[in-house]
């Protein structure tokens, strides 16, 4: 008889090391393949197709902080400024801030259909004329943050100053970024817009779509999870709370299929609205001037001027409305 094993620790069958994932790693074949292009999904990724450059992220980003140290100077950027020094300041960061957005929306323009570029130097005359044209729009856009600005401290009895409002608010932040991406969306620049929205998304959580349309006196309490869609329009004096959707119900397709894209799917949101944490109001109807709208609400149907839609009274008051005929 064999001797017997007195030692508890397990046996192992010694085997020829393998590789679990099948045959030998190479960096050479993973290269092949994730560089093959792919039908269908990747197609029409013109990145691929072209070899221009795309807007640089770092770029964008320095551009709007430099536009935020001009419609708030003092604030951000240099702060040592004063009656001597603030004209000089404002004119060197915008001179500077012209040539880098220029160069950025050169790129974006050679990946625009709208805006083909015949070459090189057009593509360059092109980009100095939409900046310049954005530029122009500066005093407006000042003129109308100042006006969110004084809405925001009007609207929050826990605002210290307009000092702080202006320093601190992500409401502010995620304003003032749409305002410079409308007019350049207004503008018909492509990707930057786009690009400056987001950037103030990841920071407060506020998604504002640069194609909305927003009027004066615009104020945001709050803020977190706000989402504006692309084709709202919203009204002036109007103040919305965290957690609000403003969104599309659905979209149409067209006959292969595909989101017909441009086609208004967004609310209306008239003057002196007030639309309270977590309502959701979905689709092309329209908020009647002076409503305010509770909290956790479900709109998908319009509500004339005046109504004051709570929780509990909505299903009702969507009820009597569609009787009455009103409905978008």
């Amino acid at each position: 008889m064999g001797k017997k094993n007195t030692n508890n620790a397990p046996r192992f069958r010694k085997t020829e090391d393998k590789d679990p994932s099948g045959p030998k790693f190479s960096i050479n074949r993973l290269v092949s393949s994730l560089c093959r292009p792919d039908a269908g999904v990747a197609a029409d990724l013109k990145k691929l197709a072209q070899d221009q450059e795309l807007p640089s992220r770092q770029e964008v980003a320095e551009t709007v902080e430099i536009l935020r140290s001009v419609i708030f100077p003092g604030y951000f950027g240099f702060s040592d400024l004063h009656e001597e020094n603030i004209q000089f300041h404002i004119g060197y960061q915008l001179d500077h801030v012209r040539r880098i957005l220029q160069a950025q929306i050169r790129r974006g323009l050679s990946f625009s259909d709208k805006y083909a570029c015949k070459s090189a130097a057009d593509c360059d005359k092109k980009a100095q004329a939409i900046t310049d044209a954005f530029l122009s729009k500066l005093p407006e856009v000042k003129r109308l943050l100042l006006l969110d600005v004084m809405a925001t401290y009007d609207g929050d009895p826990a605002a210290e100053n307009h000092d702080e409002v202006i320093f601190c608010y992500p409401g502010i932040l995620a304003i003032t970024n749409y305002r410079l991406a409308h007019e350049l969306n207004l503008l018909g620049v492509p990707v930057i817009p786009r690009m400056i929205t987001e950037a103030a998304h990841s920071a407060t959580g506020i998604d504002i779509h640069p194609g909305a349309v927003i009027g004066e006196s615009f104020f945001i309490d709050h803020g977190t999870g706000i989402v504006i869609g692309e084709t709202c329009i919203i009204g002036n004096h109007v103040r919305i709370y965290q957690g609000v959707t403003l969104g599309a119900k659905s979209f149409q397709l067209d006959d292969e299929g595909n989101p017909v894209r441009g086609v208004p799917r967004h609310p209306i949101v008239e003057d002196d609205v007030t639309i309270y944490s977590g309502a959701t109001i979905l689709g092309r109807v329209t908020i009647g001037r002076g409503s305010v709208i509770g909290g956790n609400v479900w709109l998908v149907k319009s509500v004339p001027p005046n109504s004051r839609i709570s929780q509990i009274r909505s299903r009702e008051e969507t009820t009597k409305m569609e009787k009455e005929g009103f409905n978008m």
